[in-house]
């Protein structure tokens, strides 16, 4: 087995100045350099950020111009979503009709190397979503190349009782999205792929049956210690401060958060900061307003990455009763600063914490969230000594298993698992099942 395995790395959405899924491509690419001989294959809008961060093109990384394609099915997705930031099932199903073209071009230029061996493995960060087949997958298999697929995620199922929150966030192609199991080609990617990395315990569950004794959960976000470097304030008397960080949407339950914490921030015991735009913002506002404690709440907006830590980590806890959040990427970035998070127990989210780290309450109805959410906030602030021991313990599993350089070194040992399967499977997150 190699010291350092020889890898082509494709991730078609790698960004480094960006968010989301383009930063999540970006940040594993990059981190999995310090763990292999990596080579990146990215889309052509990508290039000039890479640049401008420092890596080679042609030895480093190489941009693929797919633009023939790409360019006009998004400007089609962007017509279909139907607003900004909403409508994300579509993005996917046009990523998904349009990404194998994408692919086509990737083994254009790469697939004789390939073929001559030169590569080890190749390992297809991005696209996330399970809903995308890589046909590259099969040629891999058939030149002796083992092919790796993910972190997968998406498609959590929106809970019952949120059909209007749904409608809101134009998510009306979500009720057929289990049609994507009938895609052409899809069975074969999962026969061919030597190990399957699922985000979710959901996407696990979607991995068929056949193919589990070579999938493993491992959440797709990590953090950044440069960009996610301040501890947070510990308690020191008064009233407990509160974070809710994301864009003002009804899935997130900004207007849960306030409903629920109202009684708590009329009394003065509990001050809140919201951090993030959209077009719940105004709303918000008026509900502050008809309360009557809008000097507890301060809207800050959108703010840059490092004012955004600065806010954060001058609060106790992370307020996040997102109904639907796929990764989790916001709890993550609060546990690495030792602010405790308070959670729907509801897919990333409810993976990511437990009792020695956080508060989960349980999903249900908006009227039940809100009750659940209001108690546990009473709870916490009626003893704000417990939250020492769950902040230190948060920054301590950030720093074990959810760094990128952390996630690059879980990453390799299924590359060691798939270029040597005889050591056997590995267990990724043992000892933090222990701690």
């Amino acid at each position: 087995m190699p010291d350092k395995p020889r890898v082509l790395v494709i991730a078609e959405a790698a960004n480094p100045e960006w968010v989301s899924v383009p930063l999540v491509g970006w940040s594993l690419a990059h981190a999995l350099r310090e763990e292999a001989d990596v080579h990146i294959v990215t889309q052509i809008r990508n290039r000039e950020a890479i640049l401008r961060a420092g890596l080679v093109e042609g030895s480093d990384f190489t941009a693929i111009d797919s633009e023939a394609l790409a360019r006009p099915m998004h400007k089609l997705a962007e017509i279909l979503r139907m607003g900004s930031g909403k409508g994300w099932t579509i993005v996917t199903a046009i990523t998904a009709l349009t990404y194998p073209y994408f692919e086509r071009l990737v083994w254009k230029e790469f697939g004789p190397a390939i073929r001559a061996g030169e590569y080890d493995l190749v390992h297809r960060i991005t696209p996330l979503t399970p809903t995308t087949v890589s046909p590259i997958a099969r040629k891999c298999g058939r030149a002796g190349v083992p092919f790796l697929l993910g972190p997968l995620n998406g498609g959590v199922p929106w809970p019952p009782g949120f059909g209007d929150a749904r409608k809101r966030e134009k998510e009306w192609l979500s009720y057929v999205r289990g049609a994507y199991r009938m895609l052409p080609g899809r069975a074969a990617m999962y026969r061919a792929s030597a190990a399957i990395i699922a985000g979710s315990r959901h996407t696990q569950s979607e991995v068929p049956e056949t193919y589990r004794d070579r999938t493993f959960w491992l959440p797709e976000n990590a953090i950044d210690p440069t960009r996610f470097n301040r501890v947070a304030s510990p308690y020191a008397g008064g009233p407990l401060r509160a974070c809710f960080l994301g864009r003002l949407v009804p899935y997130k339950g900004p207007d849960i958060l306030l409903e629920a914490a109202a009684p708590l921030l009329k009394a003065g015991r509990l001050e809140l900061d919201i951090v993030g735009d959209g077009p719940m913002r105004a709303a918000l506002e008026a509900q502050v307003r008809a309360g009557e404690f809008g000097r507890a709440v301060t809207f800050h907006g959108q703010l840059p990455h490092q004012d955004v830590q600065d806010v954060l980590a001058s609060a106790q806890i992370l307020s996040f009763p997102s109904i639907r959040e796929f990764g989790g990427g916001v709890v993550l970035e609060a546990m690495a600063l030792g602010v405790v998070p308070v959670i729907v127990d509801y897919a990333g989210p409810g993976e990511l914490v437990d009792e020695s780290v956080g508060y989960k309450v349980p999903v249900g109805t908006r009227e039940e969230i809100i009750g659940a959410f209001g108690t546990m906030l009473e709870r916490i602030v009626a003893d704000p000594d417990a939250l020492a021991p769950k902040s230190e313990a948060a920054r301590t599993r950030i720093a074990d298993h959810f760094t990128w350089s952390a996630k690059a070194r879980q990453v390799r040992r299924i590359y060691d698992w798939v270029l040597a399967p005889d050591a056997g499977k590995p267990d990724l997150f043992k000892s933090m099942r222990q701690s």
